[in-house]
């Protein structure tokens, strides 16, 4: 590590925080090589802090390094033609999806130069790289077929980009970044309740695959279940009530066969069971009141 040079993350202090891998590797779309940027752990890089509702881990700020946003290395992106996915997926894309992706190169620039600042991904990351990249994954998982669980994986992407923006809100309020990471909540509501219908059906797996949805702990099955009806209470329908209750009830129903309320479990961690039990009363709650 000591000959690692010039490689320190922009918003983290003056110690390196990351280090580019000294492996290249090769885009599977245009063939471009480069290095990956990995994150650096150990000597207090990384305080863990509380954690969210939506499972979000926070991470204090070190007097030693800086802030810390684990997040913004777990996508890789081609810095030359923008192709993203999570590490263990981006040299896996389908060989019948590389004149696609290729073609669509263009589009993809494009979509993120309407919404976020320029970015390099030839340079260290930042909190405005790390957002692009999740975006990118987002846009790109469409590439991949079921077994790779591309539904689940475009709602994680999408929290974690939402999670980012709401980092960027903090250090430059009043840019309406808080607006933006709500529309990526609102995404990632969609996904993540679709998943839970594809899996369902059969039609695309969830066992097997890290669900996160953040990089400290992997809250599994369980996790999606919770998430699936918090971000559908949270960001759902509104207009319509009618609407809305049958689609927070059919979810809250999940959520109580799931974790059988009012019983405990050693396969249930108990930040996320006590989430689901406070979510599941709130849910009750609304339902209950809209039946009387």
């Amino acid at each position: 590590m000591a000959k690692i040079k010039k490689q320190e993350a922009k918003e983290s202090g003056p110690l390196k925080v990351s280090f580019f891998s000294k492996e290249e590797i090769s885009c599977p779309v245009c063939t471009e090589k480069f290095r990956r940027e990995e994150l650096l752990t150990g000597g207090g890089r990384q305080i863990a802090g509380g954690l969210t509702d939506d499972l979000h881990r926070l991470y204090e700020t070190s007097s030693k390094y800086g802030d810390s946003y684990p997040l913004i290395y777990q996508v890789t992106v081609c810095p030359k033609c923008w192709f993203a996915a999570m590490a263990e997926d981006f040299l896996q894309l389908p060989g019948n999806q590389y004149d696609t992706a290729i073609s669509d190169e263009k589009k993809r620039k494009l979509d993120v130069q309407l919404i976020f600042p320029a970015v390099n991904f030839n340079e260290p990351r930042t909190l405005f790289s790390g957002v692009v990249a999740h975006y990118l994954a987002l846009w790109c998982y469409h590439y991949f077929t079921p077994e790779f669980s591309p539904t689940i994986k475009s709602g994680i992407t999408a929290l974690r980009a939402s999670w980012l923006l709401d980092e960027i809100n903090k250090k430059q309020p009043g840019q309406h970044w808080d607006w933006v990471s709500v529309l990526f909540k609102k995404k990632a509501r969609f996904f993540y309740t679709h998943a839970v219908k594809m899996e369902t059906s059969g039609k695309e797996p969830l066992a097997g695959i890290n669900l996160g949805p953040d990089t400290d702990k992997n809250y599994g099955y369980e996790g999606v279940l919770y998430l699936a009806a918090y971000l559908e209470y949270h960001y759902g329908e509104h207009n319509d009530p009618a609407l809305r209750v049958k689609s927070i009830d059919e979810l809250g129903r999940n959520v109580a066969k799931m974790f059988g309320m009012g019983k405990s479990s050693k396969g249930k961690p108990g930040p996320l069971l006590e989430r689901a039990r406070s979510l599941y009363d709130l849910i009750k709650t609304e339902t209950n009141e809209f039946d009387g």
